[in-house]
């Protein structure tokens, strides 16, 4: 009898989908907040639109120098641990030892069983730190082209985020008429974002694509009750 091979499936774009949303989410919500609120204070849709390009601009530049910087620290914070890591395995071997040891235990091995392991990773200190980089510390080594992509990643999906509340105002010349129909799709459009996005993580998608729209429709009312206010 013969079986079908077992294939596994995991989704390993965890990092790309957070870029992704922290981009879009902003993306949708304040650009919207930000239009709303000049719709109580000005008669023109240009005006409107202008305003919302030149934060979309911002607010892409913005957020796209928060992830590069993000993920510069992290890629810097990982190097000076691991530089810790191979002082300590050179100056203190036997106490980095005993914590192998005790990450052994913790997962049910008996010593006689961990003395070989501990031995053979003693042998390549390279390996050994990468052991107690990951399993000791809890990091995994950055990759360098990560942080550029993540910057992109997060800013051209604030641009894209934030010119779907803005299209009512580019196509239509009322102001009011632009605000209902852009409060109208910047939901809708959050639902659709947060159903792909549950998707590929793993959510269920109309769990998912409500719960965006609530989040998400919280922070655009907050923002754009704030920006009536100080209108």
């Amino acid at each position: 009898m013969t079986h079908a091979p077992h294939t596994e499936t995991h989704f390993t774009a965890t990092a790309t989908v957070r870029d992704i949303v922290i981009g879009m989410a902003d993306g949708l919500t304040v650009p919207f907040a930000l239009a709303a609120g000049l719709s109580g204070a000005v008669t023109s849709s240009a005006l409107v639109v202008t305003a919302g390009l030149a934060e979309i601009a911002a607010g892409s530049i913005a957020m796209g120098l928060g992830g590069y910087l993000a993920g510069r620290t992290e890629a810097e914070h990982y190097a000076a641990e691991r530089v810790r890591e191979f002082r300590e395995t050179e100056h203190i071997p036997e106490r980095e030892a005993e914590e192998v040891y005790e990450i052994f235990r913790g997962y049910g091995l008996q010593k006689e069983q961990i003395v070989p392991l501990v031995e053979t990773l003693r042998a390549d200190p390279s390996r050994w730190v990468d052991f107690m980089m990951r399993f000791e510390l809890g990091l995994e080594a950055p990759d360098p082209a990560r942080v550029r992509i993540s910057a992109w990643t997060i800013a051209l999906a604030y641009v894209a985020g934030g010119i779907i509340p803005l299209l009512p105002y580019m196509l239509v010349h009322d102001v009011q008429t632009a605000l209902w129909w852009s409060a109208a799709v910047t939901p809708v459009a959050l639902f659709l974002f947060g159903y792909v996005k549950s998707r590929f993580t793993g959510v269920p998608p109309w769990r998912g694509g409500f719960q965006t729209v609530m989040v998400g429709g919280l922070a655009a009312a907050a923002a754009f009750g704030i920006a009536r206010l100080i209108g």
